[in-house]
């Protein structure tokens, strides 16, 4: 793989032909862009750069971050600002309701900033932000995708009272990065998180990013606790530098590679797998549903 020198004699992979994708246009695109911008809306898509921002909103989805836009942690992978969040938007609930009613969304994905700055983690909010997308469009399936909320497994039992269809939470790598990585949070708890949610009967989900300094062994063995834990479902893609600040890449993995994990990881047993270049935690999440 050809890499090329910046001017600060840094070397950096040039990026391979597979990863990309077409600018965002359409009607549906502007129709979700001018929701998310009228409501203030805070989206995953935008504060994660995500790559397939473009596909989903044609599509007319997309993946809400509730809690704000600035995070308390401070993870080497991810594009959202950290810092000192504002204070809770108590009417935030009650606005992505109404999104997700206005845009006739039959499956939402709502994630959300780490909190750790508040006692509950921000798990209040979570709660009536379920309880409000299900009164405004009671047909609507949802997938929540949540933080650790610090090993406070009270706070975590809020979410699983509200009962979504499907809860996730991403181990985002293998065991060794992890501390690199993911810095304030732990690959054990996150598991744990992922116990109790399917022992609370949750369907669970989580994802891992692929070129960061993992081995193929590594990545074999992070599928495998997930599947010990009872993860029904896995997705894989690969990791994407946001900017010169976060963590370099070290490889960009071949798509037959992502393809191989896809086999394995249904031989291990997960009920869908998500594997490939340009797969994220939210990506084709309706598909999920069983």
């Amino acid at each position: 793989m050809s890499e090329i020198i910046e001017g600060d004699g840094k070397v950096r992979i040039k990026k391979p032909k597979w990863l990309r994708v077409k600018l965002p246009t359409g009607e549906n695109y502007r129709k979700v862009r001018g929701l998310v911008d009228e409501h203030k809306l805070h989206t995953i898509c935008e504060s994660g750069n995500c790559p397939n921002m473009g596909e989903c909103w044609g599509e007319g989805t997309a993946t809400f971050m509730i809690l704000g836009n600035i995070c308390t942690r401070s993870c080497g992978f991810c594009a959202v600002q950290t810092g000192r969040p504002e204070d809770v938007d108590e009417f935030e609930p009650g606005k992505v309701a109404h999104s997700v009613k206005t845009m006739g969304i039959k499956h939402a994905v709502i994630t959300s900033v780490d909190r750790d700055d508040l006692k509950d983690g921000g798990s209040a909010i979570w709660a009536q932000t379920v309880r409000a997308i299900r009164k405004q469009s009671p047909g609507t399936t949802l997938e929540t995708l949540v933080p650790d909320f610090a090993g406070n497994w009270d706070n975590l039992q809020v979410v699983i009272d509200v009962a979504p269809e499907i809860v996730s939470h991403n181990i985002e790598t293998v065991r060794r990065l992890t501390k690199e990585v993911r810095i304030q949070a732990k690959y054990d708890r996150s598991l744990e998180v992922l116990f109790r949610l399917k022992k609370g009967g949750m369907k669970t989900k989580s994802g891992i990013m692929l070129g960061l300094g993992e081995t193929h062994q590594e990545i074999i063995e992070a599928m495998e606790d997930l599947r010990s834990v009872n993860v029904d479902i896995v997705t894989i893609g690969q990791y994407l530098q946001p900017t010169p600040k976060h963590l370099p890449i070290d490889e960009f993995v071949t798509p037959d590679r992502f393809a191989e994990y896809k086999e394995l990881g249904l031989k291990m047993g997960f009920r869908f797998v998500e594997s490939g270049p340009l797969v994220r935690s939210s990506y084709r999440a309706e598909k999920h549903l069983f």
